[in-house]
C-alpha cells in the first residue's frame, strides 16, 4: 500500500470508467442500423455487424491515439471497414452512419453502478473533480449533460482541446495546468492500462485502475478497484 497522500484533484476518465460506452454505443448503433436500413443492404443481422464494428473501432482508436489518423477519419472509417466486411463499399453511407452515430450516442445515459453515488460522495468531501478524455469535445459534453453528471466536474479536458491524446504526457500536463493543480496532489482514475494508468504514471501522477472487467493483468497502478464504490476506501 502506498504511503498516505493528501489528494485534492481527482482526474477521471469518462468512457468505460463512468459512462458505460459498450452498452450505450450498442444502443446508438442499433438505431443507426435500422434508420439507414443496413440489414437490407448487407443481409447482416445487427449483432454480427456490431461485433465486427467493435474490432474495427478498437483498432482505429489505437491508430487515432498514436496520431496516424485524424478524428474525422476515425468517425467514418470504422463504419466503412465494417461495411467492407460485407462487401459493401459505400463511402457516403459510411459517413452518414458515422455522423448519425455521434448524434445519437451522447443521448444514451447508461452509467456504471455507483457513478452518481461516488461523485456525490466526493463532492461532499470537497475534492476537485475533473475529466481527461480522448473523446470528442461536443460528444463528451453531451454525454455528461444527458447523464446529468456535468456539474460534478470543474475542468473537462478532451484530446481536441488539448491537441494531444492519452497516454501522451502532454495531455496530463495540460490538465494539471488547466485545473491549477499540483502533480503531487493529483490522481488519475480510469479503466485503460495504457492510456490512463501508464499515461498518468509517466506524467508523475498517481493512478487508480478501475477494473470493471476483472482483468488479471498485473498493473503498476497506485490502487486497483473493481467497482466505483471502492473509491470510498481511498478517499475519506
Amino acid at each position: 500500500m502506498p504511503s498516505p497522500v493528501v489528494y485534492r484533484h481527482l482526474f477521471f476518465d469518462l468512457d468505460h470508467t463512468l459512462w458505460d460506452f459498450d452498452t450505450n454505443s450498442k444502443l446508438a448503433l442499433e438505431e443507426v442500423y435500422k434508420e439507414q436500413q443496413v440489414e437490407q443492404k448487407t443481409g447482416a443481422a445487427f449483432d454480427g455487424f456490431f461485433e465486427k464494428y467493435l474490432v474495427h473501432n478498437k483498432l482505429l482508436w489505437e491508430r487515432y491515439q498514436k496520431g496516424f489518423i485524424s478524428a474525422d477519419e476515425l468517425k467514418w472509417r470504422r463504419m466503412w471497414r465494417t461495411l467492407m466486411d460485407y462487401k459493401l463499399a459505400d463511402e457516403e453511407l459510411s459517413k452518414k452512419m458515422g455522423y448519425r452515430f455521434l448524434e445519437i450516442l451522447p443521448t444514451k445515459t447508461q452509467l456504471f453502478p455507483h457513478t452518481v453515488e461516488i461523485l456525490q460522495y466526493l463532492k461532499e468531501r470537497d475534492y476537485q473533480m475533473h475529466l481527461i478524455t480522448n473523446g470528442f469535445e461536443k460528444t463528451q459534453w453531451s454525454k455528461l449533460r444527458n447523464g446529468k453528471i456535468d456539474h460534478y466536474f470543474t475542468e473537462v479536458i478532451t484530446s481536441e482541446t488539448s491537441q494531444s491524446t492519452k497516454p501522451d504526457k502532454a495531455i496530463f500536463d495540460y490538465a494539471i495546468n488547466k485545473a491549477q493543480a499540483k502533480v503531487e496532489e493529483s490522481i488519475m482514475i480510469g479503466d485503460n492500462l495504457e492510456a490512463d494508468i501508464k499515461g498518468a504514471l509517466g506524467a508523475g501522477m498517481h493512478a487508480i485502475y478501475v477494473n470493471h472487467i476483472d482483468d488479471k493483468t498485473v498493473t503498476e497502478a497506485t490502487y486497483t478497484v473493481k467497482h466505483l464504490k471502492e473509491l470510498e476506501n481511498i478517499f475519506s
